[in-house]
């Protein structure tokens, strides 16, 4: 409960801090409806020419759409704007303010800003998952909703630990941000199912940079795909990837030197 305050003490100052600026509400909304009308334009290219892409339907697309930009809110909203600061403050040497203070250092550093406006993507994506399933005609019963909260959590966390990890290496390395567009530039790719990808791209969409377990594994418990195999293999590289992430940032921060040091 200790965290959970936290995490609303940096939310309403996050809040309070973007309803300086109101007009990055408009601005992201219009960005967002224009990547939601480009992902959609292009599923509508794609189905003129054929009936199933990689052996997805339409309407499982449009689930795999909606869960791309709920993930991807979670990243621009939190996950990102936090770890910006993460690595500007090693950078700046005014972490030590951080690790003074009588908290977990991982955890405040993993929610200190959060960009309230980039929600508008999470907010547009509850209406593409309803239309979906909808569409599916998808009864999701207890079981159902709990896989898909299920693996949406693991994906969550597998990003969250691996953009963790890459950012951690600011310790080592003056500037890193450049890491992070690279990222985004590689989540796109979670807008299509990983099948249709070359051997090689889906092992590195997997494992490498693991977008597919952010998005095509939820999408398939939306759609009723998922595997028995696959949903405990999220959990598995969930639960993995955040104890070496952990381990990465203590060692991260035997390498730190501050302000103060």
């Amino acid at each position: 409960m200790r965290y959970f305050r936290l995490f609303a003490t940096y939310l309403r100052l996050g809040v309070l801090g973007e309803l300086e600026y109101r007009a990055n509400f408009w601005i992201n909304l219009l960005q967002s409806l224009l990547e939601l009308g480009v992902a959609l334009g292009g599923l509508a290219v794609v189905f003129t020419h054929t009936d199933n892409l990689g052996g997805w339907q339409p309407d499982e697309l449009l689930a795999l759409v909606g869960v791309y930009f709920l993930i991807g809110g979670l990243i621009r909203t939190l996950i990102r704007p936090s770890m910006s600061k993460f690595m500007e403050d090693v950078r700046q040497g005014t972490l030590d303010f951080t690790l003074t203070k009588p908290a977990d250092a991982q955890v405040l550093v993993s929610i200190q800003r959060v960009e309230i406006w980039r929600m508008v993507d999470v907010l547009i994506a509850i209406p593409v998952l309803s239309t979906a399933l909808l569409r599916l005609g998808a009864q999701l019963g207890p079981a159902e909703t709990l896989t898909f909260a299920v693996t949406l959590l693991s994906g969550s966390l597998i990003i969250y630990s691996f953009l963790l990890m890459l950012s951690t290496c600011a310790f080592w390395f003056v500037r890193v941000e450049n890491i992070q567009v690279i990222f985004m530039s590689m989540w796109q790719a979670g807008r299509w199912p990983v099948s249709i990808y070359p051997a090689w791209l889906r092992a590195v969409l997997t494992f490498l940079v693991p977008v597919a377990f952010a998005t095509t594994v939820p999408a398939s418990a939306v759609s009723g795909r998922i595997t028995t195999a696959t949903l405990f293999g999220s959990i598995a590289l969930a639960a993995a990837l955040l104890l070496v992430s952990r381990w990465f940032w203590r060692l991260g921060i035997r390498f730190y030197s501050g302000a103060s040091a």
